[in-house]
C-alpha cells in the first residue's frame, strides 16, 4: 500500500524538485531542492512544513536551496556521505544499503557514481518510487563528470535490476532531446520510435514525462541497453562488450 505522495515542482529551466508526503504521518521532504524560493511557495500555499531534505548529488542546482530551507524551517538534511565535504552541513551522510525514512514511507540508498563520483539514488520499494538526480533520466543518463563508463553502466546496471512497476522520477526535463537522440541512433527500432511519438505528443500538450516507467526505460533506453544486440549491431560493435557501447552511446550524446 502507497503510503508516499509526491509532486512535481520545477526549478529554472528543466530542473524538477520532488515534494514527498507521507500520508501515514504527514512528513514533508524535499528531493534536491536547486531553488528554495518554488519549494517555500509551494509549502506556504497548504501551510506545510519541511521535516527532510534528500540530496542525491553535490551540484549546485540540485542543493542550491539547502541552506535557507534548513534555515526556514528546520529540516534534516540527509545527502551521500562521499559527498559530505561538497555539501554543507548534512546531519545524515549516508551510503550503500542504508535505510531512510520520511514518516514511515522507506527508502534505501544505492551508490550511483558516474555523473558524480559520489552520487546516490533514494529507492522507496513500498511505494515504487526512484529518485535518481542525474543517474538515469528517461530515455538518457546523466554526462560523466566525474566517473568512467564503466562505473556508469554498473550505476545503470543496479537500476535497471529494480522492478518493471518503478517510477523514475529524475532531476530534469531532458526526455524529448534524449528520445530524438535515441531514434537516430537505432532508427530500425519500432519501440523507440513510438515512444519517440508518445513523448513528442506528451510535450506539445505541455505536460510533463515524468515520472517515467522503468519498464519503458528498460526497452527505449539505449543508456540501459548497452548489453542488447541489437543496440551494438546499430552502431556496428556487434564484437564489443556493453561498456564499450556505452561509452560510445554517451560520446555520441555528448556531442549530439
Amino acid at each position: 500500500m502507497s503510503r508516499l505522495d509526491v509532486e512535481l515542482i520545477p526549478a529554472f529551466s528543466d530542473n524538477y524538485i520532488y515534494l514527498l508526503r507521507d500520508g501515514a504521518t504527514g512528513t514533508v521532504a524535499v528531493v534536491d531542492p536547486g531553488d528554495a524560493t518554488p519549494v517555500i511557495e509551494r509549502l506556504e500555499r497548504d501551510g506545510l512544513p519541511l521535516n527532510i531534505i534528500l540530496n542525491t548529488h553535490h551540484h549546485a542546482d540540485h542543493i542550491g536551496g539547502n541552506a535557507e530551507l534548513v534555515k526556514r524551517y528546520g529540516a534534516r538534511l540527509i545527502g551521500p556521505a562521499a559527498d559530505a565535504h561538497r555539501i554543507p552541513n548534512l546531519d545524515q551522510a549516508v551510503s550503500e544499503g542504508d535505510a531512510v525514512s520520511v514518516g514511515e514511507a522507506k527508502a534505501t540508498v544505492i551508490e550511483t557514481p558516474g555523473h558524480t563520483s559520489g552520487h546516490i539514488t533514494f529507492w522507496f520499494g513500498d511505494d515504487d518510487a526512484l529518485f535518481c538526480g542525474d543517474t538515469l533520466f528517461s530515455m538518457g543518463c546523466g554526462r560523466l563528470f566525474e566517473g568512467t563508463p564503466a562505473q556508469m553502466w554498473q550505476s545503470l546496471s543496479k537500476l535497471r535490476t529494480l522492478p518493471d512497476a518503478a517510477k523514475v522520477y529524475c532531476g530534469h526535463e531532458y526526455t524529448l532531446s534524449n528520445a530524438r537522440f535515441a531514434a537516430g541512433v537505432e532508427p530500425d527500432n519500432a519501440e523507440v520510435a513510438d515512444r519517440l511519438r508518445h513523448i513528442e505528443a506528451t510535450r506539445a500538450a505541455g505536460r510533463p514525462t515524468i515520472p517515467a516507467d522503468l519498464a519503458a526505460e528498460k526497452q527505449t533506453n539505449p543508456f540501459l541497453r548497452a548489453d542488447d544486440p541489437r543496440l551494438a549491431a546499430a552502431l556496428n560493435m556487434s564484437d564489443a562488450g556493453p561498456i564499450e557501447v556505452f561509452a560510445e552511446v554517451r560520446a555520441r550524446k555528448d556531442t549530439a
